[in-house]
């Protein structure tokens, strides 16, 4: 991986993730649920832009419509604030390419970017592991994405093992709605399931034997859009719905077969073709 330099003049990359399978495995006390997943991310996603500021102010200059007390950039910004020195100040800039409510982790990925950047910017100084605990507080994605690692989760997404796997082209389309991830895990049907998939097995990869998401046929039932995109793109593979949806990927052979599916999809549904990573493109910046 050739080194790439990162300042405050430039676009941070915050790239998607997809989930090659997801089990729920059961539920806490504390209302969350123990999951095991794969996450891999792909090459694919949206880009942050900080100005730094000497007067502690902290702010954005885009409008996703949403307040700025739940935007997670800006969480993130204001729970590193407190290792910093107070006069740092940043002004947050986001260009946004993936979809809200979408499975592919796009805010955790902006709020982690957020952690790093400002962390390297701001010189706190703060470890990987810390940067990942504090985004723990964010969302149960975040850490991975600070980790910057491919890697089988399990906990609620946190306890986080590095994986190499293949760097596949995947082909990944959205019906453009927003699926609630919080609806989903609160559906009445949800049930943990007593299977507890091995590390060990993924020696043998990761295909339609191993595993499924068990929140799909959920949200395939809330969601007629995501089921339509799902059935449609059965034709020509198999694919598999990202997180809690709706999102839906399915592994191509390349690049060029995958861009021909693209060019057929349904009207309702937006997409693009992108190659696995293993690494993420921030992982050696401190």
């Amino acid at each position: 991986m050739s080194e790439v330099s990162y300042s405050a003049k430039g676009a941070w990359p915050a790239p998607a993730k997809i989930n090659l399978f997801l089990h729920i495995v059961g539920k806490r006390s504390d209302g969350y649920h123990n999951l095991q997943t794969v996450f891999q991310f792909i090459d694919y996603g949206g880009d942050l832009y900080f100005e730094l500021n000497c007067q502690g102010r902290i702010s954005r200059h885009y409008d996703l419509g949403f307040s700025e007390e739940v935007d997670l950039c800006m969480r993130a910004a204001i729970l590193l604030k407190e290792y910093a020195d107070p006069d740092c100040g940043v002004e947050i800039g986001l260009t946004k390419r993936l979809p809200m409510g979408g499975g592919l982790g796009g805010g955790s990925s902006d709020a982690a970017t957020v952690l790093i950047a400002l962390n390297s910017l701001w010189n706190v100084g703060l470890s990987r592991q810390k940067l990942a605990e504090i985004g723990l507080l964010l969302g149960a994605d975040v850490p991975v994405f600070v980790m910057g690692r491919s890697a089988w989760a399990e906990g609620v997404g946190e306890q986080l093992t590095p994986l190499e796997l293949p760097e596949t082209w995947f082909l990944v389309l959205n019906p453009q709605i927003s699926v609630s991830t919080a609806q989903i895990f609160s559906n009445k049907r949800l049930t943990a399931t007593p299977e507890m998939k091995k590390i060990r097995a993924l020696e043998k990869g990761i295909d339609s034997s191993f595993g499924e998401n068990q929140l799909e046929s959920i949200v395939r039932a809330e969601y007629p859009q995501v089921n339509s995109l799902i059935e449609w793109l059965s034709q020509y593979g198999q694919p598999r719905m990202s997180g809690s949806g709706g999102s839906v990927f399915m592994p191509v052979p390349n690049q060029q077969q995958g861009l021909e599916i693209l060019a057929k999809r349904p009207s309702y549904s937006v997409g693009f073709v992108a190659k696995g990573l293993n690494i993420h493109p921030l992982l050696n910046i401190v």
